[in-house]
């Protein structure tokens, strides 16, 4: 198991800093952070968590997960590593009948 956990379905206002301390009931908390529009700084309603051990990982979503935060139900699991992206194209001319350039 993995100690690092998604936290979705957060109201907008939440801060860093509630987030770590909802999550303390399950134990030490090494990291919280709300995941934002680089643009706006505007909440994606999202974020991760990093607690200590696997153990305070488990007992987190144990706890945690479809419990109501401010009127919204939390959806606790553990983190996945972010999808690589494997296809980026030819670089080829898309539609019409483009014929390429020599």
């Amino acid at each position: 198991m993995n100690k690092k956990l998604y936290v979705g379905n957060l109201l907008y206002e939440t801060t860093d800093e509630d987030l770590k301390t909802q999550f303390a009931v399950a134990g030490n908390v090494v990291s919280a952070i709300i995941i934002k529009f680089r643009d706006t700084g505007r909440s994606k309603g999202f974020g991760f968590v990093e607690m200590s051990t696997e153990e305070e990982a488990k007992k987190a979503i144990d706890t945690l997960n479809g419990q109501d935060y401010k009127g919204r139900k939390l959806i606790v699991s553990e983190a996945r590593p972010p999808r690589v992206r494997t296809d980026f194209g030819s670089g080829a001319p898309v539609g019409g009948d483009q014929q390429p350039q020599m």
